[in-house]
């Protein structure tokens, strides 16, 4: 039988990368997290983590373990909103989001999820796709509104079978440019055209992104500022800092004085979409997913 503790203790480990930072987040002496993971490797006859002196990483033993420790906690948790809802007729949900996705999508999805279950009780969490989506896995969260580029999902350590991916729409990516810049007028710009443009950016995985795709245009873009909110980033512009990559539904409010041109295709693109984990009694999370989708529809 496999102590629900020591695998507790495990997804600690993997979440810190260290038994003395897993120590600290549980409460507990490093010397009693090693004893736990050594109880776990001997139940189980193979090692899960492997130790140096720059910590620890899991193996693949290890890697199993903590995606059946996430389900674990998300069971658990399950089974203790139904006995919430039994002794108070409400049920408790929580939804992660992204900001501009959040902003565009929840709000009428929320309002329709509330008159199909007038008795649940809502709990917004904001939050990026990498902090949020691993905490689905957990059962902290019940749904997560996230996107994703062109690699997979940014779920964590550990495989990814419980997580159900629903997407809801594509989300190019725009330049932005001052309505005085050289190539204002245009309908289409290929980023090659930019290369010697300096850039402001909306957040950090915008500018990697951007770097990839620069990369394939054959130029090393100059980045003079990384922000983290678009809108933000759209002001710089208009400062005269230099020139922007914004996903379209982060393109409003408008900003005097920009110009808004898309990429020639195939240029960057985001892919939203709701994460939930697969799980067929949860008829408020099936609601607020449909509704979302719904919303999606609507979208220009």
């Amino acid at each position: 039988m496999i102590d629900v503790q020591r695998l507790r203790v495990l997804r600690a480990v993997a979440e810190h990368g260290s038994f003395n930072q897993a120590a600290m987040a549980l409460r507990l002496t490093p010397s009693a997290v090693s004893q736990h993971v050594a109880a776990l490797e001997r139940s189980l006859g193979a090692q899960v983590v492997a130790r140096s002196t720059r910590g620890v990483t899991l193996t693949r033993a290890g890697q199993i373990m903590v995606g059946a420790a996430e389900s674990v906690a998300a069971e658990l948790e399950h089974a203790q909103q139904q006995v919430d809802q039994l002794s108070t007729g409400r049920t408790q949900l929580t939804v992660a989001t992204f900001t501009s996705g959040g902003r565009l999508l929840l709000p009428a999805a929320l309002t329709r999820l509330m008159a199909a279950h007038p008795r649940t009780v809502l709990h917004i969490r904001e939050g990026e796709p990498e902090d949020t989506l691993p905490l689905v896995r957990q059962g902290a969260v019940d749904l997560a509104l996230a996107y994703h580029f062109d690699g997979p999902l940014p779920v964590g350590p550990g495989p990814a079978s419980g997580l159900e991916w629903t997407p809801l729409l594509e989300d190019p990516l725009h330049v932005v440019l001052p309505e005085t810049h050289r190539l204002a007028a245009r309908d289409l710009l290929d980023l090659a055209e930019l290369a010697a443009d300096p850039w402001v950016l909306g957040c950090l995985k915008t500018e990697s992104y951007l770097r990839r795709y620069a990369e394939r245009a054959g130029f090393d873009p100059e980045v003079r500022g990384t922000t983290s909110d678009y809108f933000f980033a759209r002001s710089l512009v208009a400062a005269g800092m230099g020139i922007s990559l914004i996903p379209s539904i982060a393109l409003t409010p408008e900003i005097p004085g920009l110009r808004t041109v898309p990429v020639r295709p195939p240029g960057p693109i985001r892919h939203i979409g709701v994460a939930a984990i697969r799980r067929s009694d949860r008829p408020h999370v099936t609601t607020l997913i449909q509704a979302l989708r719904e919303q999606a529809r609507q979208q220009p």
